[in-house]
C-alpha cells in the first residue's frame, strides 16, 4: 500500500504543473496566484481519486465502497447546503452558491477517507494537500470563498468520511510471539 499511495500522490504533485503552465495570466494578479487556483482545481479530485485507485489496487473494495458513500454523502450536503443557504461569493460575481466549498469538501473527504482508512503515516500528507485546495479557494485570483465557506466544506467533507470509514484491517494470519521470564505467548489471528 505504501508504494500505491506515495506514486499516486507523486503523479497528482507532478500533473499540477503541467496543467498550470496552460493558465493564461490577465496583468492584474501575480502567477502564483493562478498556480495556486490550478493546483487546488486538479488536487480536489486528485486526493479522492488517488484513494479510489490506492483501495482498488489493494483489493480493498470494502473501503472503496466506503469511500464512494463518504463521497457521495459529501457531494449531496455541500450541493444542498448551497441551493438552501445561497451565500454571495466574495469576489463581487452575482452568484449565490459560496457556502460551502465543493473543492474543499471534495478534497477533505478524500484526505479523511486515506486517513481514517490508512492511518496517519498517509494523513498527513492528504491533509495538507486538501489545506492547500482550502487556501486556494480563498487566495487565488478570483477569491471564490471566504474562510467561513472553505471551513464548512471542510468539515462536511471530514465528517462524511468519518461516518462511513473504517480502519484497514488486511486479511490473512497475522502471528506473533512474546517472551518474558520464562512465559511463553505464542498469539495466531486470522481475519477473513
Amino acid at each position: 500500500m505504501k508504494n500505491h499511495l506515495i506514486r499516486l500522490f507523486l503523479l497528482v504533485l507532478f500533473l499540477t504543473p503541467t496543467i498550470n503552465a496552460q493558465v493564461s495570466l490577465d496583468g492584474t494578479h501575480e502567477e502564483w496566484e493562478y498556480a495556486l487556483e490550478g493546483t487546488g482545481d486538479v488536487l480536489q479530485i486528485g486526493i479522492p481519486i488517488t484513494a479510489g485507485i490506492v483501495s482498488i489496487l489493494e483489493k480493498d473494495y470494502e473501503g472503496t465502497k466506503q469511500l464512494a458513500l463518504s463521497y457521495g454523502t459529501t457531494m449531496a450536503i455541500t450541493y444542498t447546503l448551497k441551493h438552501l443557504i445561497k451565500s454571495k461569493r466574495p469576489e463581487g460575481r452575482n452568484r449565490y452558491d459560496s457556502f460551502p466549498s465543493g473543492h474543499t469538501s471534495s478534497a477533505f473527504s478524500g484526505a479523511a477517507f486515506i486517513q481514517k482508512r490508512y492511518g496517519w503515516k498517509y494523513g498527513w500528507i492528504a491533509y495538507t494537500l486538501a489545506s492547500i485546495v482550502g487556501v486556494s479557494r480563498m487566495e487565488g485570483p478570483d477569491g471564490y470563498h471566504d474562510f467561513w465557506d472553505v471551513v464548512g466544506g471542510a468539515v462536511i467533507g471530514i465528517g462524511s468520511s468519518y461516518l462511513y470509514t473504517t480502519k484497514y484491517q488486511k486479511k490473512g494470519v497475522q502471528i506473533s510471539f512474546v517472551s518474558a521470564d520464562n512465559v511463553y505467548l505464542l498469539s495466531v489471528n486470522l481475519q477473513f
